[in-house]
């Protein structure tokens, strides 16, 4: 029989070790921050399916693929079989996100998948954009790096100050997040920002949507898509009015500079980076913040080069 005092001793011995074990289970997995509901929780009721396979939540998974770029709008989306296309998609989306490109939806590509992200395509009129500024180095590895829009919109030259006004019925408290933004890209572009008091005579124009809005990509409800900003020179920026806002890393709320930066690297003309550091990935975590990377700065640089 077992003494009181060896129970205590294996009862520490296995409370101490236990986060060490955890620790090493968790470290090949991404750090999504904290848990808040999706509009993109059906996507876990797919785990483990493949090509071949025929389940009830496909055809909605289709078009979850279809609204950022990675399906066709004419691929028939109607049905729930995971056909060639289907798995052909699903290893780009994989691609993009460095994930392992096997087709299925294994339990990272479909965590990944689930979380609260940008509403802007990955994919823009066929062309995937997240990783197609790559170089190679004398080792012949390579370093993803940032991306552009099509044809490379962009800010007219000449140009020095970008004005940015708030929509009617903005709140408040974005307003200080969005003057921070700007002034973080401020110094790495040829452009000042500034807060002007007319609407229609602003660069960019920011304010709170629900659903649909009026410019054809409507939001849909909390923890889903989270904002969305389009090219040069079309100025708009959009967040999401029914998810929960915050100014720093609270907890289940979404960092309105956090994201605030990411979509006015829309505005300047970058589009999504494979870099996961870098505020152009996707994805944005609840309870976390999140600034510029290199890849963000030497992207805006590189486009703007020569002004």
């Amino acid at each position: 029989m077992v003494s009181n005092q060896s129970q205590f001793i294996l009862a520490f011995i296995f409370l101490f070790f236990l986060p060490l074990f955890s620790g090493k289970i968790s470290a090949h997995r991404f750090d999504h921050g904290q848990k808040v509901s999706s509009q993109f929780e059906f996507i876990k009721t797919l785990q483990g399916y493949k090509k071949g396979d025929k389940v009830e939540g496909i055809k909605d998974f289709k078009k979850y693929l279809e609204r950022f770029g990675y399906l066709n709008p004419n691929y028939p989306s109607h049905d729930d079989h995971f056909d060639d296309i289907l798995e052909s998609a699903v290893k780009t989306y994989q691609l993009n996100f460095n994930l392992n490109t096997t087709g299925t939806l294994d339990p990272q590509t479909v965590s990944t998948m689930m979380m609260p992200r940008c509403g802007v395509p990955d994919i823009i009129n066929g062309t995937t954009r997240m990783r197609s500024g790559y170089i190679f180095n004398q080792n012949n590895n390579f370093h993803v790096k940032y991306a552009f829009f099509p044809g490379q919109p962009k800010w007219p030259k000449g140009k020095k100050v970008l004005k940015y006004e708030f929509g009617e019925g903005t709140r408040e408290d974005v307003k200080d997040p969005l003057g921070r933004a700007a002034s973080t890209w401020q110094p790495y572009t040829p452009f000042t920002f500034e807060h002007f008091n007319v609407l229609d005579q602003s660069d960019i124009r920011v304010s709170f949507k629900s659903r649909a809005h009026g410019d054809g990509k409507p939001f849909d409800g909390p923890g889903g898509i989270l904002a969305h900003a389009f090219w040069p020179t079309d100025g708009r920026l959009h967040f999401d009015a029914d998810d929960n806002w915050a100014v720093g890393a609270v907890p289940n709320a979404f960092d309105m500079q956090s994201v605030a930066l990411h979509e006015l690297g829309h505005i300047l003309g970058l589009e999504h980076s494979s870099v996961q550091d870098a505020i152009m990935w996707p994805t944005q975590p609840a309870g976390k913040t999140k600034g510029l990377n290199d890849d963000d700065i030497q992207g805006i640089k590189a486009l703007y080069a020569g002004y």
